[in-house]
């Protein structure tokens, strides 16, 4: 399967203390922090905010790791069902490669 990477082009950064605090907040049952954004991308003068799963999917994509790789990582990480955290990582990339934010 092919390896994942970012668009060397975009623009972008994270916050890694906005992702604690997103995560503290989710540790105290606050489960609409999951939409909060802490990875922040820059692309064509538009600036894209990404919840939580979604920028810990994009930090990952830094060209070591494919699809169940990363959604792997995820699993070990959160917890979660691979069968659930796959789809979801599909999806991002679906929609990251749409955009043309993929190398």
């Amino acid at each position: 399967m092919k390896k994942l990477s970012r668009n060397p082009d975009l623009v972008w950064r994270d916050e890694p203390e906005e992702r604690e605090v997103i995560l503290d907040a989710l540790m105290s049952g606050d489960e609409s922090a999951a939409d909060k954004g802490w990875v922040i991308i820059i692309d064509k003068g538009s600036m894209h905010q990404l919840n939580l799963l979604a920028g810990e999917i994009w930090l990952l994509l830094d060209g070591t790791l494919d699809e169940a790789g990363v959604a792997n990582d995820l699993v070990e990480r959160y917890d979660a069902p691979f069968e659930e955290i796959i789809e979801d990582v599909r999806e991002f990339i679906a929609e990251c490669d749409e955009k043309g934010w993929l190398a």
